[in-house]
């Protein structure tokens, strides 16, 4: 007290000091400065951005690694992004799902298989029929039990109703049979027309190899076509110009085989046969007849191909054997066939080259001679005969909706006799299928054909047959088939013309993979420039395929 009161005896005036940022700053010189003192920085200096003590804290080096523990290698879940695998068990993003796509279900608890297997396709959505009531099948079975690792889904059959077949070693085999019966109104192609029922037996029997490498594949079909009973003779005993029994087997098989000698080099060998008869209403059908008399022919063709890079070249020596029985006439005798019977000696040549992916440009070359058993034919003419083709076209696959192979080209035919004028036309090869749907397939065929005929100074018939087709599933199990044919057979030498026509269509019931219902109806004409030889006919059947 006595000190306070002498202090205010005595005025002395106070003094205060200045605030300022030293004031609080931790170093010691700042708070001892006094404020008059020049070593003391003005407030200019302070602001000045220079002078920032963060700034002048970053200039001090770095501390030093002597003496610490070195730690190695990536800090846990560095990689695992948002939404992959956590080693700390932290939480980690859903995955976004598409637009449309049907959202899984969350896991029912640990163990649980993930809503969306890692090793199936994604679907935007659930088909009905995996939603629709199945048959139960054990958890195992369904990958329902908790804990078990994700099946993996089986690949989606292509043909859910076709022949499965049986293994025989390493040969795939697969065997049909079809049991048809319907009407025709006019079997024999007359006019005017006789109707008859009829009844056709058709086997199959497919062989094909399973090897790493070579290949061997059998295709058979045949077929027997037959009529209950017999058509009715003319009543003023003229004779038909149609066999009176017009039953006609029919069989068309081949067996080709490929040895690769080499990854460029391959050898490959063929086995042919045909069997037929004259088509009804042809003019080599004599009048008279009891029966159609039967040709076989018989061949096979030994060749080559040999790739170089892009560049393949096919080459191949071809011998047929043609050979016809004996016409049994409706009197009880039998005439010879022999002036029909010929060997063909040729060969064939093919120069391709792979363009692009899809598309494979070609040039072919054909070569042969015919050698009658007979020189001269039942009216005096010289038949044998050399000729062959050349057409040059491509092969093509567009992202598989149009596959085939079109082409264009010449063929022609000399003949020995001088009074047969030359075999020459047009020559047209196709075969396209184009995928328009998933539902919907079209397919286009052409085709053509030399053949020999028994018409006095006709040197033969240019045929050329076009076909359209239209198939549409509206189930897997049920098919619709729609076809239309139309082509014309040029008698070179002779005026006549013909043109022929078919309309037809075809249901297919698919009860199993074994059993096949099939239904036809077929509209046929043949209109020929010559008065009389104009018919028409039309085709209803009925039949049954059994496969295995």
């Amino acid at each position: 007290m006595p000190c306070l009161a002498l202090i205010a005896l005595t005025g002395t005036p106070a003094q205060s000091q200045t605030v300022t940022p030293d004031l609080f700053s931790s170093r010691r010189t700042s708070q001892m400065t006094p404020p008059d003192s020049p070593l003391r920085r003005t407030a200019a200096e302070m602001n000045d951005p220079l002078n920032n003590p963060k700034l002048q804290e970053s200039d001090k080096p770095a501390p030093s690694r002597i003496g610490q523990i070195p730690k190695y290698g990536l800090p846990a879940a560095s990689g695992a992004a948002e939404i992959g695998y956590d080693s700390l068990n932290r939480k980690r993003k859903r995955p976004k799902d598409y637009p449309g796509q049907a959202k899984p279900k969350p896991p029912v608890g640990p163990g649980s298989p993930p809503p969306i297997a890692s090793n199936t396709r994604l679907r935007l959505s659930i088909p009905p029929s995996e939603s629709a009531h199945k048959t139960p099948i054990p958890p195992a079975m369904a990958g329902t039990v908790a804990g078990q690792p994700p099946r993996k889904r089986l690949r989606i059959d292509d043909d859910p109703f076709g022949a499965v077949g049986d293994y025989a070693g390493s040969f795939l085999i697969k065997s049909a049979v079809e049991f048809s019966g319907g009407y025709d109104t006019n079997p024999g192609r007359l006019a005017p027309a006789q109707g008859k029922p009829f009844y056709v037996i058709a086997p199959e029997l497919l062989v094909v190899s399973d090897w790493e490498r070579h290949a061997l594949v059998a295709d058979l079909r045949g077929s027997f076509t037959g009529y209950g009973s017999n058509l009715t003779p003319n009543a003023d005993g003229t004779p038909l110009s149609a066999p009176l029994d017009v039953d006609r087997p029919n069989f068309i098989g081949h067996v080709d085989g490929r040895l690769d000698v080499s990854r460029d080099t391959r050898l490959t060998a063929q086995g042919r046969l045909f069997v037929s008869t004259d088509n009804p209403g042809s003019p080599n059908v004599q009048a008279g007849l009891a029966r159609y008399p039967i040709f076989t022919t018989l061949g096979t063709t030994i060749g080559v191909d040999q790739s170089f890079n892009r560049l393949q070249v096919s080459a191949g020596a071809t011998v047929d054997r043609t050979d016809y029985t004996n016409s049994k006439l409706t009197d009880g005798t039998s005439t010879t066939n022999d002036d029909r019977n010929f060997s063909q000696y040729g060969g064939v040549g093919r120069v391709s080259y792979d363009l692009k992916p899809g598309i494979k440009p070609f040039v072919e070359v054909q070569g042969d001679s015919r050698v009658h058993d007979v020189r001269l034919d039942r009216a005096g003419f010289a038949r044998d005969s050399s000729g062959g083709y050349v057409k040059g076209g491509t092969s093509f696959e567009f992202s598989r909706l149009l596959t085939g192979e079109i082409a264009v080209g010449y063929a022609m035919r000399d003949y020995v006799d001088p009074r047969l004028d030359r075999l020459e036309g047009l020559l047209v090869s196709s075969s396209l299928v184009w995928t328009a749907t998933p539902l919907t397939t079209a397919k286009f065929y052409s085709d053509t054909k030399i053949t020999e005929t028994t018409l006095p100074g006709t040197s033969g018939v240019l045929t050329h047959v076009y076909t359209v087709e239209v198939d549409h599933d509206f189930r897997r199990w049920l098919t619709a088939i729609g076809k239309f044919t139309w082509g014309s057979l040029d008698y070179q030498g002779n005026p006549r013309r013909d043109k022929i026509y078919a309309v037809s269509g075809e249901a297919i019931y698919k009860m199993s993979r074994n059993v096949w219902l099939r239904g036809t109806l077929r509209r046929d004409w043949l209109d020929s420039n010559l008065p009389g030889n104009s018919t028409a006919s039309t085709v209803v059947m009925l039949g049954v395929r059994l496969q295995h």
